[in-house]
């Protein structure tokens, strides 16, 4: 059975809404946008200024954000890819092998590897500035989360905690973040941390144990696709005799390398960019790969995420969709202690911080099961043929740099209550959420007010999942993108806890 199945779902029935395809980009777009072709290399898409948010419920304001995001523009992280092209390109020279695009290169990848190799994986500064406007942007967007509180006639300041990955460019991106976010409230209490017992909620995925996703029902589809990549007018572009190249040259291996150095250098610094350019023949880099063969090497790499921490039907393992699970599980625990904090102060027993935002600095192998394991929209495709997988699940729309989720609390004023609605008469209102993903609000599959669990949701017959929905529909459902805390908690616990 394919492992998504064992996962609740909500029926669309239950929830009330239509199933579709989410169309996600098309060979048109991608000759138009080539820069998406750099996969999980692809710069953070920030929001248009004049993107709207869906207005709260009367009476509702925010009070905590649970966060996650994944570092921001870092150099290519593998030293050996460096060395690789580089030495493979001065060998050829030794010998007078290379063409004036060869030679070109060869001083690119000289350079490459004298500055590059010593900041491996290393954040750039355009990193650091996507942190810094994805902060800008929560404070402006919700001011009302950070500000310093009246509690029974004290004034209270609220606290932010910040995790990190031990790896430098989490930390340097969580630097950057509660930096902007400090320079708009700096009476603001932050707490830090970064420990190698903060990974299981951080990033649990583990690069050394991918055995499960080289399964044949995967390799025989994604064989295709990396089949397809043609290495040869690179080679030729590259080298003067095709017989040398063949007889001392790993065509595909030089070719995937040179094009995961290439992708990495939309997000290196100007100033980098402009030296490599200008002095070091770095100019040959725009020309280097045509958009068609950047599309088609981009179809295999997105394949390639897809399947290993996706939601594939070709896996049958669910261990890579898994590894989501301690981050869900860690946003369910902190926000039940953020709400405790915020709802239970009293003078008497002595005032606590509130807890404005909880902010986790992690990576694409953190965030992609994440979003997976909670089935958004985006991110929840199943697909068999993966040469149409673009159509419904694009790796630069769930991962690119600095991708962020943020989850966003909401609670009625003290003074309102219930006492005209469904509920019991003057009971509080329900604390309300919505998601946002890479700042845009997002739908989630939550069955609103069922008493029945998600699994329950999952099997339910139409006559029962038509009962569930009369029965919800007398409980204060929200609109979309705001659901109940209480079904947001039920449901994603259940998919936790499984």
């Amino acid at each position: 059975m394919p492992f998504f199945l064992k996962f609740p779902v909500a029926t669309a029935l239950s929830l009330g809404l239509a199933t579709a395809a989410i169309a996600q980009t098309t060979d048109s777009e991608l000759r138009e946008n080539p820069d998406f072709t750099a996969s999980n290399y692809s710069l953070y898409p920030v929001p248009d200024q004049n993107v709207t948010y869906t207005s709260a419920p009367e009476g509702y304001k925010p009070f905590y954000i649970s966060h996650y995001g994944r570092h921001g523009s870092r150099f290519h992280a593998s030293t050996s890819d460096y060395k690789y092209v580089y030495e493979t390109l001065a060998m050829a020279n030794a010998v007078q092998e290379l063409t004036s695009d060869g030679q070109k290169l060869l001083l690119t990848t000289e350079y490459l590897n004298n500055y590059a190799i010593p900041h491996a994986g290393d954040l750039t500064q355009v990193g650091v500035q996507q942190h810094e406007g994805i902060a800008n942007r929560m404070f402006k967007n919700f001011p009302e989360v950070f500000r310093t509180q009246q509690i029974n006639g004290a004034n209270v300041v609220p606290q932010v905690n910040a995790y990190a990955s031990t790896s430098g460019r989490c930390i340097v991106s969580m630097s950057a973040f509660t930096g902007e976010l400090r320079s708009q409230v700096p009476e603001v209490s932050f707490r830090y941390e970064s420990s190698k017992t903060l990974m299981p909620f951080i990033c649990p995925f583990n690069w050394n144990d991918i055995s499960y996703s080289k399964v044949e029902t995967y390799t025989s589809e994604s064989d295709k696709l990396w089949q397809q990549i043609d290495a040869q007018p690179l080679m030729q572009k590259l080298f003067l005799d095709s017989a040398y190249a063949a007889e001392n040259i790993d065509a595909n291996k030089f070719f995937n390398k040179m094009f995961e150095i290439r992708a990495s250098m939309l997000g290196m610094d100007s100033g980098f960019m402009n030296t490599l350019r200008n002095n070091q023949g770095g100019d040959v880099l725009d020309s280097l790969f045509t958009i068609e063969e950047s599309i088609t090497r981009w179809k295999a790499q997105n394949a390639w995420w897809y399947s290993l921490l996706g939601t594939s039907p070709l896996i049958s393992n669910p261990k890579g969709v898994g590894y989501g699970k301690g981050i869900l599980q860690h946003i369910l625990t902190e926000a039940e202690i953020a709400i405790s904090v915020d709802t239970s102060q009293s003078v008497s027993e002595g005032l606590t911080q509130p807890i404005a935002a909880t902010l986790r600095f992690g990576h694409d192998g953190g965030l992609l099961p994440l979003t997976a394991l909670m089935q958004l929209d985006f991110a929840n495709a199943k697909v068999s043929e993966l040469s149409n997988l673009h159509e419904q699940w694009c790796d630069f729309k769930v991962i690119p740099m600095a991708a962020n989720m943020q989850i966003v609390f909401y609670k009625a004023d003290a003074n309102e209550s219930n006492s005209t609605s469904n509920y019991e008469a003057n009971e509080p209102k329900p604390i309300l959420v919505k998601l946002l993903y890479n700042e845009i609000e997002q739908n989630m599959p939550i069955p609103c007010g069922l008493a029945e669990s998600a699994q329950s949701i999952a099997n339910a017959t139409t006559a029962t999942a038509t009962t569930a929905t009369a029965q919800a529909a007398g409980k204060d459902c929200p609109a979309a993108p705001y659901y109940r805390w209480e079904d947001f908690r039920n449901f994603y616990t259940e998919i936790a806890d499984n």
